[in-house]
């Protein structure tokens, strides 16, 4: 296995930059920044962190040339002033101090400039746009819309850039490129790419000048070879200079095309970078193509796209977008691009790197790729991660050392269970895990079946604490009595929610089923409990997938009921909440003709923002029927029936109908073990609920304080 990354660890060169490996964090938007731009300890500690990874290079996010101009965050770093060096240069100091390199992203908003918008100064554009319709409104939830500034209602100021403000820009550019060098940073990335000022530029859709830098490509790349040659004229030959570009404008057919970004690489090439970083932008008109150019749910989105790039350069290629280490490996190996730019992975385990040169890769905490992390940005908040609590946490040094060793009992091993009893036991504590049950995983092994990534996560947790110090026993429900016996400090109850069925008229009809039920039929758990809605070859398929090992269980049941899960063909879920949209998803790409009553007026709440949106058009073109404002549910025979946002009653016909809600938090053993004189602690769905995100984070934050 370990020779699968050998291409990836391999020393490599970008202009006069040696780097250790090829593994590259990518620049990233993390609003982690001071508020007035400089770098202090969190952002110096988010990255210092992923020297501390192994990384052979980490790339300075969005650092702001004009800021506060052209600012897209309101915690972006600025680079704009010389005041602006010693933070650069401390982080520079902190990175180089693990062996890394780092550069600095340069950039400037243009259109994107939502910090402009805000602040009522005028925004710098190539040309008037032409606006489209958008539909990320009917994806976000209402407290989403109310958080975005671009949901707000601002008095935007356009201001089209004459040349002399297109001279300015440049020197702007110029200025920033000195800065980077005189803070002791190893390089710098000019941003050319997702709807920025240069991508606006460079895009035939948002550029309709009529002057030298408008028309053919030539003239739309002007601006871009002016800040290379002003850069290059600040910082000499010798100082690694590249940048990012997009490869296409996926969702635009008068975007950016292939051929436009390859015709592009060739002109920055020759006009003195040193590599190519392979991106692409999208209609941001359209929600769900938010995951599908830059931030990618589709592995290897752009690789083909790298791949193309590379063709016809000589210089290295930078490409990203969803790119396992292993497939990066043999991708470099074959010359299909030479460096694997990484961001949510290293968001998720920083220390990737690290973990792949100690063929410890199993180690790796997997991304989910939930989107957590970038929803962030739509409502101005500071990044995180929903399966690594320390993500952007770094300087609080969750997992320092416990000042006092006790011995402490986490109750129930789910998610949260599991990630405190991890994070307890490598602070040093004695730790016995009590699980009721015969496996671990809790409510995730069912999330693992609804969506796919959840599993390698699963997995992940069940290796970590079964490879560290922590007592686990299953089979084994926890008393006050026993956790008396074994003379534990504290109690952490990590018991999850309770998933029974909500007050439903009908609701006690065979072909109706609760969430706790649905997740027992498909995890083969508590049948004798189900037979009058199970029969036959169901219950003994899965009865052999009970007996079997956790992961083979997984996968037995995840093929089989692609094929015969026993449910009918018409399926109502009652509920539009997470569970109720992936499983939705869940059954619809088995056959099944899915409608989805959803109580309120916006689906999908506990999904992220991107994600939702994503997931929202999925559905659709799965032909899933969603419909809000349903309110007056009762089941009939083999029907439901439901009053609509106009109050008229409307029946659908149901094989099975499906509560996906009705999770209500469950303190009553907290509550019985307070009672008993013991200290208590709760994380997860126990006390209210809050998905993977919350349990890790609560679970870390507990373990943090004992």
């Amino acid at each position: 296995m370990f020779d699968s990354y050998h291409h990836l660890l391999r020393p490599g060169r970008i202009g006069t930059l040696e780097l250790k490996n090829r593994m590259v964090v990518s620049a990233m938007g993390v609003n982690l920044a001071e508020p007035d731009g400089h770098c202090g300890e969190q952002i110096r500690a988010f990255h210092a962190e992923q020297a501390k990874g192994g990384a052979g290079l980490i790339t300075l996010g969005v650092a702001g040339v004009a800021w506060p101009h052209g600012g897209n965050q309101p915690r972006q770093v600025a680079i704009s002033d010389d005041r602006f060096i010693p933070g650069l240069k401390a982080m520079a100091d902190a990175v180089h101090a693990f062996d890394s390199k780092m550069v600095s992203q340069l950039h400037f908003g243009g259109l994107v400039g939502v910090e402009d918008m805000k602040a009522g100064r005028p925004v710098w554009i190539p040309s008037m746009p032409v606006f489209k319709q958008s539909d990320l409104d009917q994806g976000m939830l209402a407290e989403e819309v109310a958080r975005s500034a671009t949901s707000q209602k601002l008095d935007v100021k356009l201001h089209v850039m004459t040349p002399e403000d297109i001279q300015v820009l440049v020197q702007k550019f110029a200025h920033a490129a000195r800065r980077v060098r005189e803070a002791g940073l190893d390089g710098l990335e000019i941003h050319g790419g997702h709807g920025y000022i240069i991508s606006s530029f460079l895009s035939p859709l948002t550029n309709q000048r009529i002057d030298a830098y408008g028309g053919p490509l030539e003239n739309r790349a002007r601006l871009l070879l002016e800040i290379i040659a002003a850069v290059r004229a600040e910082v000499g030959r010798d100082f690694p200079v590249w940048c990012k570009l997009d490869s296409g404008e996926f969702g635009q057919a008068e975007g950016i095309s292939l051929e436009d970004a390859k015709a592009t690489a060739v002109m920055a090439q020759n006009a003195g970078v040193d590599a190519i970083t392979v991106s692409a932008y999208h209609d941001t008109s359209r929600g769900a193509l938010h995951s599908e150019s830059n931030i990618p749910h589709v592995p290897e989105r752009m690789v083909a796209n790298a791949t193309a790039i590379k063709q016809v350069l000589t210089v290295p290629v930078i490409a990203s977008g969803r790119i396992e280490p292993a497939a990066a490996s043999r991708h470099i190996g074959a010359g299909h691009f030479d460096f694997l730019g990484m961001g949510r992975k290293m968001l998720a385990d920083p220390h990737l790197p690290r973990k792949i040169s100690e063929n410890r890769i199993k180690e790796v905490r997997p991304c989910v790729y939930c989107y957590c992390c970038v929803s962030q940005i739509y409502v101005e908040d500071a990044v995180k991660c929903a399966v690594n609590p320390d993500t952007a946490a770094e300087a609080k040094n969750l997992l320092a050392p416990a000042g006092r060793k006790k011995h402490i009992a986490v109750v129930g091993g789910g998610p949260g269970g599991m990630e405190a009893a991890r994070r307890l036991s490598l602070r040093g504590h004695k730790v016995t895990l009590l699980e009721k049950s015969r496996v671990l995983g809790g409510t995730l092994q069912f999330a693992a079946m609804a969506y796919e990534p959840n599993g390698k996560l699963l997995d992940w947790l069940r290796r970590e604490v079964k490879s560290s110090n922590v007592d686990i026993r299953l089979n084994t429900p926890a008393s006050a009595e026993q956790l008396k016996r074994l003379q534990v400090d504290e109690v952490i109850v990590a018991t999850g929610a309770t998933r029974t069925m909500p007050a439903l008229a009908g609701s006690d009809q065979d072909f109706v089923f609760s969430g706790d039920e649905m997740r027992a039929m498909v995890l083969g758990e508590k049948l004798s409990s189900l037979r009058h809605k199970i029969s036959g070859l169901t219950q003994t398929v899965l009865a052999l997938g009970a007996a079997s090992g956790a992961t083979r269980q997984r996968a037995l049941v995840n093929v089989a009921s692609r094929y015969w899960l026993p449910l009918g063909k018409q399926i109502v879920i009652i509920g539009g909440e997470l569970v109720g949209l992936e499983l939705a998803e869940f059954l619809a790409h088995r056959g099944r003709d899915v409608t989805v009553l959803n109580e309120s007026d916006r689906a999908g709440a506990g999904l992220y923002l991107v994600r939702r949106m994503r997931l929202l058009e999925e559905l659709r073109e799965l032909g899933v029927t969603l419909i809000n404002q349903a309110s007056g549910l009762s089941v009939g025979d083999h029907a439901v029936s439901y009053k609509n946002y106009r109050g008229q009653v409307r029946k659908i016909a149901a094989d099975h109908v499906v509560v996906a809600k009705g999770a209500e938090a469950d303190l009553g053993l907290a509550n019985e073990l307070q009672a008993a004189g013991l200290s208590v602690h709760t994380v997860g769905d126990c006390s209210g609920v809050s998905y993977i995100e919350g349990a890790m984070h609560e679970a870390a934050r507990v373990a943090a304080s004992l």
